[in-house]
Formats: C-alpha cells, sequence, structure tokens
C-alpha cells in the first residue's frame, strides 16, 4: 500500500510537470502565432526601368498569395515606394526593424531576395546575425530562401550581384541625367515654387500667377529693406500659404512630411526663393549630386560645375531686381546691438582699404551720433582709419546728390545718354574686339582638341601609338582643354559686361524716372538706384574739415553733371568734338 501510494503521487507529479510543458508549449505557440508576419515590398525610382514584375502592385498580389497558401497569419504590408536598396534608411524598413527589435515580428517575406536590399555588407549582416538574434524567419519567394531550412553558402555571391546590378543601374542613371541636363532640360525634381508643369509638355515650366505673385512680393519685400526673417514674419502675419501648403491645396504631393501648425514661413525658406536664379528665367543644372551609389546623401558641386541655360522660360523675377538681391545677398549686414539696421545696409564701403562700414547705435551714450566706421579700423587701427560719419550727414548728402540727378534728368535726359555712351572710349571698343577674337581662337582650339582625342584614340587602338604615348597626350589635351573652358567662359562674360552698357543706361533712366520727387531716403529707393558708395577719410583744407563721397550709380557708375546753363554748353561742345574726332 505504501509502495502504491508513492508511485501515485510520483506519476501525479510526472502528469503536472507533462502539463505545465505543455501548458508552456501551448502558450509560446500563441505567442508566436501572435508575432506580425512582414510583408516588405521596395521599389527604386531606377527599378522602374526593369517594369511591371517589379511593380509593388504585382509584388503584393505575389507576397499575398504566398501568405495564404502557406497559413501565415497576422500578415501586415511595408511599402517603401521610390527607395534606393543600397540605403537602408526606409521609413517602412526602418518601421519594421523597430517592431523586429521589440520582439513583435516573427516572419519577414520579400518577393525576391534583392527586395530587402542590395548592400551586401548590411544585407549579410541582417541574415547571419540580427535576424538570428530577433528569432525571425527570412523568406525571399522567387529566390527559393527560406532561413528555416538554412542559408544557401551561394548568398553572399548573390548578394555581390545584388549590389553590382545597383552600381550598374546607378551609372546609367547618372549618364541619362547627363546627358538630359546638358541639353538644358531641367533636373529639378521639384519645380521651383512660382511656376507648374505645361499640361501640352511636362518639360517645360510655366507661370502660376498666385504663388508668382507671393515670389515677387518676396523680392520686393527684400529691397526695400526687410531681411529674410522679418519677410517670413510679415507672410505669416498676412496667413500666406507656405510653398508645401499650396502644393497640398493644390492637389501636388510633396515627400516631405506636412508642417503641424499653419503658415510657418522660416528665414531659410525665404532665402532660397531669393537665390533660386530659375526665377530670371533661366535653367540651372548640376547643382547637387549624390556622394555614391551606395551613399544617397545629396552634396551641393562648386558652381564652375553648374550648367546654366538661359532664356528657358518665362521670367517671374526681372534681371535687374535679381541683381540687387544678389548684390544686397551677398553685402548683407548684421544689426546693431541696438537692433536697429541703417537703410544704408550693404552699400557702405571704405574708399582706401575697400571693406564695408559698420553701423554703430549709441545705446547707453545718450549725446553720441549714429554712425559708421571702417570695418579695418574696428578690429585692427593699424591696418586702416576710422573714415567716421554720421548717419545724419551721410543721409543729407546722398539724399541732395540723388535730388540733383532726378533733377537733371528730367531736364537732360538726351545729353546723359550721350555722356554715358561717350565713357566707353576707344580703348575700351578695342578691348572688346581683341577678346571676341580670342573667344572665336579659344573655341576652335576646342573642338580641334576633341577632333585630336579621337584620333589618338583610334591610333591608340589600331597600335599605331603606345599606350604611355597615349596617356601623355590625353593627359596634356585634357589639361589645355579644361585651360580653355576657364578663358572662354571669363572672355564671354568680360564681353557680355561691357556690351551691356547702353541696356544698363536704359534701365537707370527708367527707374529714376520712377521717383519724381524724393523728400526722404528708403531702403527701396537707395538699393534701386545706388550700387556702393565710398566714404573718403576727413581731411582739412584750408583749416576745414572735408570729406569727400563717391556714390556709384546702379549701372552707370558716379554722376557728374554740369551746374549751371554754361556748363551744360561746354559740355556739349566736349561730346561733339569727340563724336567728330
Amino acid at each position: 500500500m505504501v509502495y502504491y501510494n508513492h508511485y501515485k503521487k510520483v506519476e501525479t507529479i510526472i502528469l503536472y510537470r507533462v502539463s505545465s510543458c505543455m501548458r508552456k508549449e501551448i502558450i509560446m505557440k500563441q505567442l508566436e502565432s501572435d508575432k506580425i508576419t512582414a510583408l516588405y515590398c521596395r521599389l527604386s525610382r531606377d527599378d522602374d526601368m526593369a517594369g511591371e514584375s517589379n511593380s509593388i502592385i504585382n509584388q503584393k498580389s505575389i507576397l499575398s498569395k504566398y501568405a495564404k497558401d502557406n497559413k501565415f497569419q497576422n500578415i501586415k504590408f511595408f511599402v517603401d515606394d521610390g527607395y534606393s536598396g543600397t540605403t537602408f534608411t526606409r521609413p517602412a524598413f526602418m518601421e519594421m526593424m523597430e517592431l523586429a527589435e521589440s520582439g513583435k515580428i516573427g516572419t519577414i517575406i520579400v518577393k525576391d531576395h534583392s527586395r530587402l536590399g542590395r548592400n551586401r555588407l548590411v544585407v549579410g549582416q541582417l541574415l547571419e546575425e540580427d535576424f538570428v538574434r530577433l528569432n525571425i524567419r527570412y523568406i525571399a519567394i522567387m529566390d527559393n530562401i527560406d532561413s528555416s531550412k538554412g542559408l544557401n553558402d551561394f548568398l553572399p555571391i548573390q548578394d555581390w550581384f545584388n549590389e553590382m546590378h545597383a552600381k550598374n543601374t546607378s551609372q546609367k542613371v547618372r549618364a541619362v541625367l547627363k546627358s538630359k541636363g546638358e541639353s538644358g532640360i531641367s533636373l529639378a525634381n521639384n519645380i521651383p515654387y512660382g511656376y507648374k508643369k505645361d499640361e501640352n509638355d511636362k518639360t517645360k515650366w510655366i507661370i502660376d500667377q498666385p504663388s508668382a505673385e507671393v515670389v515677387k512680393e518676396i523680392f520686393n519685400l527684400f529691397i526695400q529693406g526687410h531681411g529674410t526673417c522679418e519677410i517670413a514674419r510679415i507672410l505669416k502675419e498676412r496667413e500666406i500659404l507656405t510653398p508645401a501648403e499650396y502644393s497640398a491645396s493644390i492637389g501636388i504631393k510633396l515627400s516631405s512630411k506636412p508642417q503641424e501648425l499653419e503658415h510657418q514661413w522660416n528665414a531659410v525658406t525665404v532665402a532660397g526663393i531669393l537665390d533660386r536664379q530659375e526665377y530670371i528665367g533661366d535653367t540651372v543644372n548640376f547643382k547637387s549630386t549624390t556622394r555614391s551609389y551606395k551613399d544617397k546623401t545629396r552634396v551641393n558641386l562648386p558652381k564652375e560645375d553648374r550648367k546654366v541655360f538661359k532664356n528657358t522660360h518665362e521670367p517671374i523675377i526681372d534681371e535687374h531686381t535679381w541683381n540687387i538681391v544678389k548684390q544686397l545677398r551677398g553685402n548683407r549686414k548684421k544689426y546693431a546691438k541696438s537692433g536697429k539696421k541703417s537703410i544704408f545696409s550693404g552699400l557702405l564701403f571704405c574708399y582706401d582699404c575697400g571693406k564695408k562700414l559698420y553701423f554703430k547705435s549709441p545705446i547707453s551714450d545718450k549725446k553720441a551720433k549714429e554712425h559708421y566706421r571702417c570695418s579695418s579700423y574696428k578690429s585692427s587701427r593699424a591696418s586702416c582709419t576710422s573714415h567716421y560719419i554720421t548717419d545724419e550727414a551721410l543721409q543729407s548728402i546722398v539724399l541732395e546728390n540723388i535730388q540733383k540727378v532726378i533733377s537733371y534728368m528730367k531736364s537732360y535726359e538726351d545729353l546723359f545718354i550721350k555722356e554715358q555712351l561717350a565713357k566707353s572710349t576707344q580703348d575700351e571698343l578695342r578691348q572688346i574686339s581683341k577678346n571676341k577674337k580670342e573667344l572665336e581662337k579659344a573655341k576652335k582650339r576646342f573642338i580641334e582638341i576633341d577632333n585630336l582625342f579621337k584620333h589618338i584614340y583610334e591610333d591608340n587602338v589600331s597600335g599605331k601609338l603606345t599606350d604611355d604615348r597615349f596617356r601623355n597626350l590625353s593627359f596634356n589635351y585634357d589639361k589645355e582643354q579644361q585651360e580653355l573652358k576657364i578663358k572662354i567662359e571669363q572672355l564671354s562674360n568680360e564681353i557680355e559686361n561691357k556690351e551691356k552698357k547702353e541696356t544698363d543706361i536704359t534701365q537707370f533712366i527708367s527707374n529714376v524716372k520712377k521717383y519724381t520727387e524724393i523728400d526722404e531716403l528708403t531702403p527701396e529707393i537707395l538699393n534701386e538706384l545706388i550700387e556702393k558708395i565710398a566714404i573718403h577719410q576727413t581731411k582739412k583744407i584750408n583749416g576745414k574739415k572735408v570729406q569727400e563721397i563717391d556714390i556709384y550709380y546702379r549701372g552707370v557708375g558716379i554722376i557728374s553733371f554740369p551746374v549751371s546753363l554754361d556748363d551744360i554748353e561746354t559740355t556739349i561742345e566736349k561730346i561733339l568734338n569727340k563724336k567728330t574726332a
């Protein structure tokens, strides 16, 4: 009886333990069945070339059928549409891996192995380390890969081929883009705010009137003296839609995340608009590139590597306004410590050292006047002199000078034009002619080198030219061609600048006519009419302090005009004598 009871207890204990293990197994199976079966789809822009077989719809169809046929439960799709396989910062992939790290994913299924990625090192780590650590089953349907059955030894070789495919595809895409960009077709993924695609020709841009008006207003506000932060604040207060908001309002999908708050203009967005050359009707290609086929981070290219095509579409901003803004952006100055900003910001320069003058608005000393000093003198008194001038005195001098110019232009416009054109001396004209001849010579030589390249290549292939000789000649020709490229650009710019003199005069007259009477200076007036002001150091002449100021008007330089009828007659006589000489 004792033995019976003993064995009965032992049996009970065994049965309990077996039952406990079965319960644990059932629980584990239940937990496993609760895990997500991740159906991952990926399509890059480069894969578009491969046709329907790689489409997202096709991938989803194959994955759904496989999951159903093999009784996978709790399925969830993760889709990265338009992402390269060489990068792993894809939104859906990152979401899937976050769930995997938290133990919520049991199986990952892809249509084919290349959908997971095309970087052999990262893919290798995922399969051999991460998925093993996370107890994730990996299946690639078309490649017959199932990690539960073990991984094929040839899989790393397949990963290498997948990576090489990405590299070759990237090279092909780059070649296509280069050809497209050099033909003058814009390479911009998103067309600039203010434009829209022509319905009849998707490669062409046409003006989108509502947003174009905002672009014009941004340029006008900047010329009026408002900084980028101020402009952003003004646009926000007026409840003007940001470029992203406007695109969304007309049904254009953007890759960027929508803003949480409305009308959130910022200085960066405003500055980006002010810096876009496309607004004067030009196409600018090759502004940036990716680091490599693996690293899709975009880096800006230097200006000399960019290609500009003039007058490819209707401009929103005229070139005169663009040049003013460009100059002001290059010469922009900080606010004074008092928070005040000078109306002469970006226009004042030291006559002697050429450096900018800084604006000083005293805070504590109430007797001190707002004034300007040479920035070189501020940093090192040995490098220059102060070139001190008060804001009050400068405003008075400049206002008087502008008033004289306006009065002179009203009465003697024809005389002014003749006088300005007379500044183009015979020496300048001869220089233009010389530059044109040099330009033609350089262009001709550039074409000759292209032909020489073909000949030496053919000679090298046929055996007439050794490899060493070919390399030396190629190097020398390439070097010469690069030098010619720089020279052609320089000469073209010089000729263009000299020949647009008459256009500049006409533009200046048009600007002056906008202001019939000026009683007070504004940043808009100054920026519209004046290119720069050079301040001389104060001198003592006959016991009196004298300070010269050179006012360079935009497009015409320093204007010297007669002050009496006799002076006018003398000026006319001089011009006529020059003409007949």
